[in-house]
């Protein structure tokens, strides 16, 4: 699992515009939220690149760590 931090996620309308935006890139993705922490653990790695892409195009700023 690779795991983002996400800032500006605070609220469960975020992280519906996060799930609904990487379904649409990367549907074999799937997801884990720490919305107090504002993580994103996204597998599989490979779907890296894909996930942070749609996280961006949602209008947020995801930054892996």
């Amino acid at each position: 699992m690779v795991t983002f931090v996400v800032p500006d996620m605070t609220c469960g309308h975020c992280v519906k515009t996060i799930t609904q935006a990487v379904q649409q890139a990367a549907p074999d993705a799937t997801l884990e939220f720490d919305l107090p922490a504002h993580h994103v653990k996204a597998a599989p790695d490979a779907l890296a690149a894909q996930v942070e892409a749609a996280i961006r195009s949602a209008g947020y700023d995801p930054k892996q760590i």
